[in-house]
């Protein structure tokens, strides 16, 4: 009974702790950005394109009063262009984004607030960062997946290995997403430099420009799921080794 009653528990808190990990995953809201810059020149590859801005063709806020929100995750880079009265952070909010915005694949790439072809001399100091990030969190995610299956497998048979197998799986699904925020937290506040960079990219066109970076509700659904994936992780393994020694009696 109390093998069973701790097996709810720890399903229920692995699967809350997964859950976030996948919708931490599969959203582009790893990080946040503004910046003031007037003219926006939006040079992106046809397939990689997301929305009403064509190739090559410049976008441009008139007023001063606009600015431009960024956002990026594993899978994509964005932006989008609105009234500075509408900055704040609920302006990301998917219901609070105007219907057209542009996209690039974001895979690898190393800084935010990017809109123009790769390479860039800027990248390469930081580029690990991302790197080592991108790996951790595919691998992470494959070890939730694996835990799953394996921990769904050990119930009806209440197996043992099957439940180690399952926790340890967890348990280094939360080891390794804790080891890519802080790969992101380092990026983000030690290494980037992000108002150099977008200098560069607006070819020194925006001397004035003050970019506004923070971190998104992706990250926030990440950091919040690895204490619930590890102790899960841990409760499971525990679970295992309590049947274990009970049929070794």
């Amino acid at each position: 009974m109390k093998v069973g009653i701790a097996a709810f528990v720890a399903g229920f808190v692995g699967a809350a702790g997964v859950l976030l990990f996948f919708i931490a995953f599969g959203t582009d809201y790893w990080l946040l950005a503004t910046e003031n810059c007037k003219t926006i020149i939006a040079i992106a590859d046809k397939q990689s394109q997301v929305g009403v801005i064509k190739e090559g063709e410049p976008v441009r806020a008139h007023d001063k009063n606009y600015i431009t929100f960024h956002h990026e995750g594993f899978f994509w880079r964005c932006w989008f262009i609105e009234d500075a009265s509408k900055d704040s952070i609920w302006s990301f909010w998917f219901t609070s984004q105007p219907r057209s915005k542009s996209c690039n694949h974001g895979y690898l790439f190393p800084m935010p607030i990017a809109i123009a072809p790769v390479p860039h001399p800027s990248y390469d100091g930081t580029a690990v960062y991302r790197g080592f990030w991108t790996a951790f969190i595919i691998v992470a995610i494959a070890a939730s997946v694996l835990g799953g299956f394996l921990l769904v497998c050990a119930v009806p048979f209440v197996s043992a290995s099957l439940y180690k197998a399952g926790g340890a799986c967890l348990i280094t699904a939360g080891v390794l997403f804790s080891l890519l925020i802080s790969l992101f937290v380092i990026w983000k506040e030690l290494a980037a430099d992000l108002t150099k960079y977008i200098l560069l990219e607006r070819s020194e066109g925006c001397v004035d420009t003050v970019p506004y970076v923070q971190y998104g509700w992706s990250f926030m659904f990440a950091a919040s799921g690895i204490p619930l994936t590890l102790l899960s992780g841990i409760l499971f393994y525990v679970i295992g080794r309590s049947i274990q020694g009970s049929q070794n009696k």
